[in-house]
């Protein structure tokens, strides 16, 4: 499938459509006046003798060191390979695939100085699904992502490795899989390749695009307790929500209250003489309304950055300025990237206590562990377990990133965002949210099956069958781990969501 690339126009779903191998891009013409009239600039300055940082300069806290004309092309090789310094693991082909994308977005909006040639390239990488190899760890966010944009842009000049099918490859071979010769960069071109937010922004819109799903499913799951739990959905009812005003707390009232509509386990205990349920059943609107309000921030912020301008200096051709400021530095990632964990880790704590208090017969009034024969039976016993260990470990990765700072390039660089560490933790979060909901999920279908022949609601009905096709009723013990990977994947792969019918995103 084409996709036309109009730069700095991407949407949050032509994102997600990017992710997709099957998608091909293609620069949109209109912006090549605009790519071709900052090279022109570029070439002006070296021939007029200016000295401008970046084009005929060291870099960083080498700023101030004037380089010869004949030496501009080596310079902008000798910065690619040096600033190639991550370690770690290498990112998976999906982020780089979303890196390579936002790079080709950024430079293309005409403000970088680049060759329409260099863009072409970073396209016909992405459309061959050829990713570099790009070490995970390196970055602080500062003057971009430097370490692991230069481990992308070495490819194009034929260092390094990449992958291709699966397989690791060398930059010369994947070169030639595209009929590339190795490039010869252009004034400032290294410096542009390698400034800029693209890696922790692409971490960052994985991670929330994965705590999307996670969401849908936890508003699910904590509608499926409920009922599992014979709790109340009185709690849910709009007035309360209205008095309050805040907007996704009266959304996520709503939401529940549809979910549970006409469900005969609820009606079966209006008149029984419990008072209030837990705040883990009960406090569904104010919590989760209070985690919708971030996600929707993150989504403006990493929109906007995934259509920013990053590197520096800056070309505005229209009157022949070049300009040197920040736009590198990651701050607006970092703090969004820590608001996500925030709430990635709440969302999961949430979670874990209702599936705690649905093993608990006190609370749930159903057989211990949700297993009959309990004491022969462990049931979800250990399975609670690992909910209440996934939850420990997101507290400590939601810790805020952005707080930290240490000084790098001699003190020129004195306050660092840590952007790329704080989205990168991401992945890891909402892996552990998708397993603590996943779990929930299994509890709640096993308390509702239960408690037959009393039926859930329609729509409940609809996501407790689709579980069910997948996962058996627990009549005794059996080996648990497949379990919660076949629920994970149901949540990451959208069904869930689907099954659900809610409007969320």
């Amino acid at each position: 499938m084409k996709f036309l690339l109009h730069p700095g126009k991407l949407t949050l779903n032509e994102i997600r459509t990017l992710l997709d191998e099957n998608t091909e891009l293609e620069l949109d013409i209109a912006c090549h006046a605009g790519i071709h009239a900052s090279e022109k600039i570029i070439k002006e300055i070296i021939s007029q003798g200016r000295i401008v940082y970046g084009v005929n300069t060291g870099f960083g806290a080498l700023a101030n060191t004037m380089i010869p004309t004949a030496n501009l092309e080596d310079l902008q090789r000798r910065i690619v390979l040096s600033h190639a310094a991550g370690t770690g693991e290498l990112f998976a082909d999906k982020i780089v695939r979303l890196t390579l994308a936002l790079k080709i977005n950024s430079l293309a909006r005409g403000f970088s100085g680049v060759k329409i040639q260099t863009i072409n390239a970073l396209i016909r990488l992405f459309n061959a699904s050829i990713y570099p190899c790009i070490p995970s760890q390196g970055s602080v966010g500062a003057s971009g992502d430097l370490a692991p944009l230069a481990h992308l842009s070495a490819v194009l000049l034929g260092v390094g490795h990449a992958r291709h099918a699966g397989k690791i490859i060398s930059a010369e071979e994947a070169l030639a899989k595209i009929q590339l010769k190795p490039l010869r960069l252009g004034a400032k071109e290294g410096l542009a390749l390698l400034n800029g937010t693209q890696v922790s922004t692409a971490l960052a819109l994985i991670g929330l695009f994965n705590t999307e799903e996670i969401f849908v499913s936890a508003i699910v799951a904590g509608a499926m307790s409920v009922d599992a739990a014979r709790g109340s959905d009185k709690p849910f009812d709009a007035r309360i929500q209205m008095v309050r005003g805040h907007a996704m707390q009266i959304q996520v009232a709503a939401w529940l209250k549809e979910l549970l509509a006409d469900s005969q386990i609820l009606a079966s205990h209006q008149d029984c003489q419990k008072v209030q349920d837990p705040y883990s059943l009960r406090c569904q609107p104010q919590v989760m309304g209070a985690c919708l309000a971030q996600l929707n921030y993150v989504k403006q912020v990493l929109l906007t950055e995934a259509n920013a301008v990053s590197d520096n200096p800056l070309i505005f051709s229209d009157n022949h300025d070049i300009l040197s400021g920040g736009n590198f530095h990651a701050e607006p990632v970092a703090l969004a990237a820590d608001a996500l964990a925030v709430s990635i880790a709440e969302i999961g704590a949430l979670s874990e206590r209702r599936t705690a208090l649905l093993v608990d017969p006190h609370f749930s009034g159903l057989p211990a562990f949700l297993v009959k024969n309990p004491g022969i039976n462990s049931g979800f016993m250990i399975a609670q377990v690992t909910a209440a260990a996934l939850a420990s470990e997101n507290k400590s990765l939601a810790h805020p990133a952005s707080v930290d700072s240490l000084p790098t390039s001699a003190n020129q660089e004195d306050h660092v965002s840590m952007a790329t560490y704080a989205a990168r933790r991401l992945l890891n979060m909402t892996n552990n949210a998708v397993g603590m909901i996943g779990i929930e999920l299994l509890a709640a279908a096993q308390g509702i099956d239960l408690l037959s022949p009393l039926k859930t609601s329609p729509k409940l009905q609809k996501i407790h069958y689709a579980i069910r096709k997948n996962i058996a009723y627990y009549a005794e013990d059996r080996f648990f781990a497949p379990d919660i990977e076949k629920i994970k994947l149901l949540i990451l792969s959208g069904e869930i969501r689907h099954h659900a019918e809610l409007n969320l995103f």
